[in-house]
C-alpha cells in the first residue's frame, strides 16, 4: 500500500471511556496512518480512554473528538473496535448511536470488529445485513435481522454504505487491508 494512498482522509474511531481491545484500536489506526489517512478518536466523554489486553488494562489513549461535537459527514469511514466493556457502554451513549445511525446511512463505510457490532444492533443498521463478529453475538445480530457468519472478513454492500466486519483479533490483517482498501474509493475532500 502507499504511503499516500488516503491523502489525508479522516477516519472516525468510536470508543467508549474503556474496554477497548487494544489491538482492534491500534492495528487499524496504524494501517491509516501508515495509509497517509488521518484516524481521528471519537468517544462520549472528553479526556483519555483506557484499552485492554482481553481483561488486563493496557494503554489510554487521548480523545480527539466528543461524539456529540462530531459531524459524521467529516469522515471517510467509522471504525468500531471491540472489546466487550466497549460496544456494551457505546450501546447505552445516545450521541454515539446517533453518529453510528448518521454515518451508516450515508454511503461511507463502516467498520467493526469483534463485538462492535452490539453497537451497531443497538443503532438499528444491522436488518438485512451479511455480518460477522465474536461467535457469542451470532444470536444478537440475527435476532436483530442480521446474516451471521462465521468468516473472517464479511463485506456487505446492501444498504446505503458497505458494512464491514470481523470476527477477531486475529482477522486483523484482513480487517485492516479491506479499511484502507475501502478508504481510498471513498470520495471526500482530504482533511475535510
Amino acid at each position: 500500500m502507499g504511503a499516500q494512498e488516503l491523502n489525508g482522509k479522516k477516519v472516525a474511531f468510536l470508543v467508549a471511556g474503556e474496554g477497548i481491545e487494544q489491538v482492534e484500536l491500534t492495528e487499524p489506526w496504524k494501517a491509516v496512518q501508515e495509509a497517509g489517512g488521518q484516524p481521528v478518536l471519537l468517544s462520549p466523554q472528553p479526556g483519555s480512554v483506557q484499552a485492554f489486553d482481553h481483561l488486563d488494562k493496557a494503554d489510554t489513549f487521548p480523545v480527539d473528538v466528543v461524539v456529540s461535537d462530531a459531524s459524521p459527514s467529516e469522515y471517510a469511514a467509522l471504525v468500531l473496535p471491540g472489546g466487550v466493556a466497549n460496544p456494551d457502554a457505546l450501546r447505552t451513549d445516545r450521541s454515539a448511536v446517533s453518529f453510528v445511525q448518521q454515518f451508516a446511512a450515508s454511503t461511507r463505510p463502516v467498520f467493526a470488529i469483534c463485538h462492535a457490532p452490539w453497537t451497531l444492533i443497538e443503532a438499528d443498521v444491522v436488518r438485512g445485513r451479511r455480518t460477522t463478529s465474536w461467535p457469542s453475538l451470532a444470536t444478537d445480530l440475527r435476532n436483530a435481522g442480521a446474516e451471521w457468519l462465521d468468516e473472517e472478513l464479511v463485506v456487505c454492500e446492501g444498504g446505503p454504505g458497505p458494512l464491514v466486519t470481523s470476527r477477531k483479533p486475529d482477522d486483523l490483517p484482513a480487517f485492516c487491508s479491506a479499511l484502507v482498501e475501502r478508504v481510498a474509493r471513498v470520495d471526500v475532500p482530504a482533511g475535510a
